[in-house]
């Protein structure tokens, strides 16, 4: 078994795209599932082994469920330019090529246009097969690159993302709305050059995070970041509307790849929360990422469910631990994105007293936990929300996420009841081959006139 991590193992990538079609199911689906489940992730071509864990090629998987029925299933490349010519992403006289991405972080779904993500790139578009169609700029608007984790306004149906650049201006929030038109696009004033993978929206409020992960040169993996200590860390909160000019609130050193939430409170404070890295940890995944010697067993070490308390009246911020899991990949019922959340759901990762893989759902309210096991061998993916027809409490739906079982070489999409993790999975869809472990995916719904 070669010794990069990140090829190997759970993470060992398919050398073809395949489809199969009326896939067996074990349990019953909720006749309610009418859509598609879509995930990205990392996927080199055969014989190519990247520099950085994040540098593989993109590859879909996706299952299309309906009337209880998992009609089919198909994996496919992203065909970028980076992907059908090697691409550089440096053109020889300097200029970014925005085209050369992997893309290859996630998948969503906005305006009717699928958006595969990298981003240090343009999106690229895929039809709803998951045929790639091409790069997509919002009809030229869109001149740099796009974050991997825009977030959708519940209410106003926007999408919110920004680009963030080791040059000035650092970082440009953006704003398209609800028919796709990008209608805003405003500078960051005093972004800094922070490897800023995610961001957050509230109901009034952008939060931006500006943390010790900055731009480095040196940094010989592709991914030209590392850790500094002489980075004061910020979180930034910026109205909505108006100046793009944030209130900067000093925080301790830690870094944040994914915000699970964040949400204004009784007090008008802003709430943010996320899994932390202190340095050991983030360097120490790192190595993962790399393949560098000493590099640890799993891909995550160390990032612990946290929170972050910005007060505006203070001008403080207050941090705490939530738990002591090491998690990534954090979801919640997204209809509560940007508003009070009660529930949150993560990955879980061996250590802090867990011997295998599984998923956890916290109640922010009480604090309490439930963790579902995945069992010897096995890897869940992301979970993703999916609220149940006719659901009135915010956790009344299902989790749906991709295992890769090691022992069965086998994978499944499995459906489980997000109230209760404890209970046996609603529904297992049982996948043609094993699935490598991969990034963030989408549930994307068919519209009501679908045939």
């Amino acid at each position: 078994m070669t010794s990069v991590p990140y090829i190997s193992g759970h993470y060992a990538p398919m050398a073809d795209e395949h489809t199969a079609t009326e896939l067996r199911i074990r349990g019953a689906l909720p006749p309610e599932l009418n859509g598609r489940y879509l995930r990205n992730g990392h996927n080199p071509k055969p014989g190519v082994t990247p520099t950085h864990w994040f540098r593989g090629s993109g590859m879909l998987h996706g299952v299309r469920l309906r009337d209880g029925r998992a009609e089919w299933y198909r994996n496919r490349w992203v065909h970028t330019p980076a992907f059908d010519r090697d691409a550089p992403l440096i053109r020889p006289d300097g200029s970014i090529d925005l085209t050369a991405s992997v893309a290859g972080t996630h998948i969503v779904e906005h305006a009717g246009r699928y958006l595969a993500l990298q981003e240090a790139n343009l999106p690229f578009e895929v039809d709803r097969d998951l045929g790639t169609v091409g790069a997509y700029d919002f009809g030229g608007a869109l001149t740099t690159a796009m974050t991997a984790h825009p977030k959708h306004d519940p209410d106003t149906g926007e999408l919110h993302f920004f680009a963030y650049s080791p040059v000035p201006p650092h970082v440009v929030y953006y704003v398209a709305s609800a028919a796709g038109e990008l209608v805003r696009m405003d500078s960051v004033d005093g972004a800094g050059t922070s490897l800023m993978h995610d961001f957050a929206v509230t109901e009034n409020h952008v939060v931006w995070l500006d943390l010790p992960v900055v731009f480095d040169p040196s940094e010989q993996s592709g991914i030209p970041y590392s850790w500094s200590d002489d980075y004061a860390p910020r979180i930034g909160v910026m109205p909505r509307t108006g100046d793009a000019v944030p209130t900067w609130f000093d925080v301790t050193p830690a870094a944040l790849l994914h915000v699970s939430n964040a949400f204004e409170d009784a007090a008008g404070r802003i709430v943010l929360d996320g899994p932390r890295y202190d340095r050991a940890a983030w360097e120490t995944s790192w190595k993962w990422w790399t393949a560098a010697p000493g590099h640890p067993a799993v891909p995550v070490t160390g990032a612990i469910n946290s929170r972050w308390t910005l007060d505006p009246s203070t001008g403080k911020a207050g941090e705490e631990a939530l738990d002591d899991l090491i998690t990534e990949f954090p979801t919640i019922n997204d209809d509560h994105l940007g508003r009070t959340n009660r529930y949150a759901y993560a990955v879980a990762f061996p250590g802090a007293g867990l011997d295998e893989y599984g998923l956890v759902k916290y109640d922010t309210s009480t604090g309490a936990r439930q963790v579902w096991p995945a069992g010897p061998g096995v890897l869940p993916g992301e979970a993703v929300f999916v609220p149940a027809e006719g659901g009135a409490a915010e956790d009344d739906g299902y989790l749906l996420t991709i295992t890769s079982d090691l022992g069965r070489d086998a994978s499944e999409l499995l459906v489980l009841d997000a109230r209760d993790l404890s209970a046996p999975a609603i529904a297992a869809v049982e996948l043609p081959r094993r699935v490598p472990s991969g990034i963030h995916g989408s549930w994307i719904p068919d519209p009501e006139d679908a045939s």
